[in-house]
């Protein structure tokens, strides 16, 4: 059966490495996959990136009023054709997008996870989607309080803060100082404040925010 699986973690924990892995096991065992991510994320435009240097195109992205059921199934038919039109119907079985992956799914809304469960279930095919759990005020991003609601399996990607302790939390900094105020959303290093992003234990956040959570 089908699954939508969320896989999350504090920021440098290796979530889009994770995701493109994934994507070349299906892919050497000659199955098909489609990549995806929210439009808000504009780092890197189309592409997912990892911090260790791999990257790769996205095959569409999900703008905040997009069907996400929708796109997927222009995008599965565009790949069955395709394939279609290099493999004769009578020499193999039929091709089908084996899975879908959504990098960044924090940034999906409440809908569109909604759809990525009526992808697994009504489509049959399996979603897997990383992304992070809370933002720089320890808030749940909307789609990841959806992804916690819905998602078949949950799985943490560890990271480490720099005191060594598991980094929970995602502390924004504004021209290298910390700033606990502020948008949910500020691309890291697209600002002329040069927005960025520190990955740190409950002690080491509390100890900048002076103990403020929220």
């Amino acid at each position: 059966m089908a699954k939508l699986y969320f896989r999350y973690g504090a920021m440098n924990s290796g979530k889009s490495t994770a995701l493109l892995q994934a994507a070349y096991n299906y892919e050497e065992r000659g199955q098909h996959v489609l990549l995806a991510k929210p439009g808000i994320d504009t780092k890197d435009a189309d592409r997912i990136s990892s911090r260790l240097g791999m990257t790769r195109d996205a095959d569409f992205l999900i703008r905040p009023d997009d069907d996400v059921r929708a796109l997927f199934a222009a995008h599965r038919a565009r790949v069955r054709r395709d394939a279609e039109a290099l493999i004769p119907a009578d020499d193999a079985a039929p091709v089908d997008v084996a899975c879908l992956l959504i990098d960044e799914a924090q940034f999906l809304t409440r809908d569109q996870v909604d759809d990525l469960l009526r992808i697994v279930v009504l489509d049959g095919v399996p979603v897997l989607a990383y992304g992070i759990r809370t933002d720089f005020q320890t808030r749940a991003f909307p789609g990841s309080r959806r992804l916690l609601e819905l998602a078949h399996s949950l799985e943490e990607l560890k990271t480490i803060c720099r005191c060594g302790r598991k980094a929970l939390f995602n502390a924004r900094l504004v021209g290298g100082r910390f700033v606990f105020d502020g948008d949910q959303v500020a691309i890291d290093e697209l600002s002329a404040d040069r927005v960025t992003y520190e990955s740190m234990c409950a002690q080491c956040y509390l100890r900048e925010s002076g103990g403020r959570l929220g």
